[in-house]
């Protein structure tokens, strides 16, 4: 190894944050050994032989065919009569997108949120992923490499060799199972190859950004056995300060390994293993309160009144939160076998996965003790998943039968921790006790017995067990009616079972409950106060022994498609699918179950190539009716604090999705992508009693992205890559329940729901030779655009503490990579 080498390894060792030493030194080692590995074999390729033709020199005037498995067979995306987007793995490195999340708006009609990557939010065509309790499923699936991920702490992971991901819009329940009912996102990575190939990248921006990627893909046994292994780090040191204590909040902090073996076995047989990790430690979401305190120990204006909130742009951030944390600790394996019959081509995907989260964080957005109230959400999470499918082709028809087995093993704690301080400030608010009652018990006990009853923690949890299996068959059939017309005609049939518990134990307050004991003992007349008793977790069929329920759910989902083909360069199609959610349980109220949910969709789409395959041009037009949809909802208790609970409604949408991408010469390319939605309710009563139906859901009219790629030939010996593009998100369409949910408010100090845009850059220089160097500067949010979230009114109508937070500013920096 020469100097060169040396130093780029010594500049490799110091990206990674200098945390925990133990964690960090295995971290640097795992990076010390991919990212010098690709950097050297890169160099020394470099320096052999003559440079091959720049990068960009070959022709590119027409548009790249991308492939896709959406419909358990490997067809171009054009091809295939569904509604979809696909990100490829260029696109998601131009955006600096390390997860899902950093797709966000260049998507229409798909929302991801990573303010809690443990509790992610989804919203795709209106439909949303909205419930963090493990009683029920999602209406979106998410998988990872054909393996479902879930709702929670397996749906947001950092990407790590990833070679596209598809976003198919409507229910997809025939092919992908029941939990994919308003559409799917498969996330697809890279396979071992033959050849011997390594790549790295780095990344330096403001706030801190220090990011790196390396992989190493080389045959370990002649052609047959072929390993790959893959690492990604990705932090930044936060740049959102709390004012009273100098931590910084939406610090990101999180890195991930992938090792991979492809064996190509004998008789036409490929077995692919698959083992991925992950950890996440960063704090949690910041609260930032939208209300003046006065000096202490004085209390927020009750009832709080909106029209005198502050902006969350100016306002001092103080959170207190004991412990507040985000974690994450994750594990899978896939095993992946594919054999060629005479039928048909054979694959058998099995899949374990398990992971262990922890979110605890501020939900008063101060740093009172007498208004001190934070919650955490727990989880500890396995999985078990076979699928097998046979697939096969012939001048009748394109055909796939399959089974499926889901097996969930989930524990969740759902937790409250507050102080007797603001117990006390509850029972002045809500119960009309002036002082409450452990302070006037204090002001007499502290001086005369030295005993007092404030400052004392109180915890209250609700456990949850769940057990859930799931049984599927399916079939899926493409008859090829004439030529040009092709009829397809699916149906899955599932089978849901599963076990679920409820244990709300009492209250602990171990500190409190001493000294009431040493009260009693000295005879201290105590008032008749239910001192022992649960403020909100209060359900007597569930505190002594958990409450368990058993439900089973079958459905049989069905898809019909007519495709008309005129020449190969265009798609028409008709569709009819339904999808469907298995049932499920509300986590934070003992024995309440929900039915499950069911969509009906309609569309009518066009996929076209023009101007020899230059020019793309999609569109679809579609209807969907939603029964039973669950959705999160804050609820709102005037006795105690108001909890976030799963309610149905029925909503119907009308929507329409575009898209366009033009190669206009061999170096300029342009695309414009869209959507429209009008979705409402067609009955919903909020939980206030007031009835929405024919309201709006909030989902807004319009979302657009569209931008340019430019390319310069051979400067410098390379090409020189310019990308410019933005996002544009409407405003929310408010409804009667929507100031209640903090979804949509305007008022003096600042708007919520309002339009969002986001416009990003990168300008890039890639040499040409046989390990292509690339250096890059890079802007995200260009224009520094702020939004507030949303308002959380958990604690507004008891404690009198809104709070939000607030999205991402301008972000910037460098980047180098290298490939071979």
């Amino acid at each position: 190894m020469d100097q060169r080498h040396v130093r780029l390894v010594q500049q490799l060792s110091f990206l990674l944050p200098r945390g925990d030493l133990k964690k960090m030194t295995n971290i640097r080692r795992i990076a010390l050994i991919l990212a010098p590995l690709a950097l050297s074999a890169g160099l020394a390729a470099a320096d052999q032989g003559p440079a091959a033709p720049a990068p960009g020199a070959a022709d590119t005037s027409e548009l790249e065919t991308i492939t896709v498995t959406a419909q358990h067979r490997t067809e171009a995306a054009q091809d295939v009569p569904i509604a979809m987007q696909v990100v490829t793995s260029q696109q998601l490195e131009q955006l600096q997108a390390t997860d899902l999340a950093g797709m966000d708006g260049y998507i229409p009609g798909l929302s991801v949120s990573d303010e809690q990557p443990t509790q992610p939010g989804y919203t795709l065509r209106g439909i949303s992923i909205s419930d963090f309790g493990i009683g029920t499923d999602s209406p979106i699936g998410i998988y990872d490499d054909g393996v479902y991920a879930g709702k929670t702490g397996g749906a947001l992971l950092l990407f790590d060799d990833v070679q596209h991901v598809e976003v198919l819009k409507g229910p997809q329940g025939t092919l992908f199972g029941r939990n994919s009912a308003a559409g799917a996102i498969s996330v697809v990575s890279n396979a071992p190859t033959d050849e011997f190939s390594t790549d790295a990248t780095v990344r330096f921006g403001n706030y801190g950004t220090r990011y790196l990627d390396a992989m190493v893909n080389a045959p370990l046994i002649d052609d047959t056995l072929t390993g790959r292994v893959s690492f990604v780090d990705n932090h930044n040191d936060g740049w959102l300060r709390d004012d009273a204590t100098g931590a910084t909040y939406h610090r990101d902090g999180d890195w991930g390994l992938r090792a991979q073996l492809l064996w190509k076995a004998p008789a036409d047989t490929s077995v692919r293993l698959i083992w991925e990790h992950e950890e996440l430690d960063q704090p949690a979401r910041p609260a930032i309160s939208v209300v003046s305190l006065p000096a202490s120990p004085g209390l927020p204006t009750f009832p709080t009144n909106p029209d005198t909130w502050v902006s969350p742009f100016t306002a001092p951030l103080m959170n207190d939160v004991v412990d507040g944390r985000e974690t994450r600790s994750f594990n899978g394996l896939t095993l992946r076998i594919e054999h060629s019959f005479d039928i048909g081509d054979f694959t058998s995907v099995s899949a374990w996965r398990h992971f262990d989260t922890f979110n605890r964080e501020d939900q008063d957005g101060t740093d009172r003790l007498y208004l001190y109230f934070d919650d955490a959400n727990i989880e500890r999470n396995t999985s078990y998943s076979q699928e097998f499918t046979l697939h096969g082709k012939s001048s009748l028809a394109d055909w796939v039968v399959g089974a499926s087995y889901y097996y969930e093993d989930g524990w969740q704690d759902s937790q409250l921790n507050l102080y007797t301080n603001t117990i006390d400030t509850l029972l002045n608010n809500t119960q009309g006790i002036p002082g409450g009652v452990y302070g006037p018990i204090s002001a007499v006990t502290q001086p005369l017995l030295g005993i007092s009853l404030l400052g004392d923690p109180w915890q209250e949890s609700m456990y949850n067990q769940l057990y859930a299996r799931a049984t599927a068959l399916y079939s899926d059939v493409i008859w090829h009616l004439a030529s040009q017309w092709n009829l397809t005609t699916g149906v899955r049939f599932t089978d849901d079972q599963k076990d679920f518990s409820w244990y709300n134990p009492p209250r602990i307050a171990t500190a409190l409950d001493a000294s009431l004991a040493e009260l009693t003992q000295v005879g201290f007349p105590l008032p008749p106060f239910p001192f022992d008793q649960n403020l909100v977790f209060n359900y007597p069929i569930s505190t002594d022994a958990p409450y368990r329920l058993h439900n089973s759910w079958t459905d049989l989902s069905p898809r019909v498609v007519l495709d008309y083909k005129p020449v190969d360069s265009e798609l028409f199609y008709l569709s009819y699918s339904r999808g469907y959610e298995a049932g499920g349980y509300n986590a934070l109220q003992p024995g309440e179950v929900y039915d499950p949910e069911y969509v009906s969709n309609y569309e009518l789409g066009v996929k076209s190539e023009l101007l020899d395959h230059r020019l793309l041009l999609n569109a679809s037009v579609y209807y969907y009716l939603y029964t039973h949809l669950q959705n999160l909802t804050l609820v709102t208790n005037t006795s105690a604090i108001p909890e976030y609970e799963v309610t149905t409604s029925d909503q119907h949408a009308t929507g329409v999705d575009f898209e366009s991408r033009w190669q206009a010469t061999d170096a300029l390319s342009l695309h414009v992508v869209a959507a429209y939605i009008d979705q409402t309710y067609v009955s919903y009563v909020a939980p206030d009693g007031t009835n929405l139906a024919g309201q709006a859901v909030g989902t807004p009219f319009w979302s657009f992205a569209g931008g340019f790629d430019y390319r310069w030939h051979q400067v410098a010996g390379g090409d020189v890559d310019l990308l410019v593009q933005g996002a544009y998100t409407g405003a929310q369409r408010c409804n009667a329940d929507s100031a209640a949910q903090g979804s949509c408010l305007v008022i003096p100090a600042f708007h919520i729901g309002t339009a969002e845009t986001r416009a990003d850059a990168r300008l890039g220089w890639t040499s040409g030779g046989r390990a292509p160097v690339t250096v890059a500067i890079y802007g995200n949010n260009l224009f520094d655009k702020q939004y507030a979230t949303g308002i959380n009114n958990i604690t507004a109508t008891t404690l009198g503490t809104p709070f939000t937070d607030i999205t991402a500013p301008r972000f910037y920096g460098v980047e180098l990579g290298i490939r071979y």
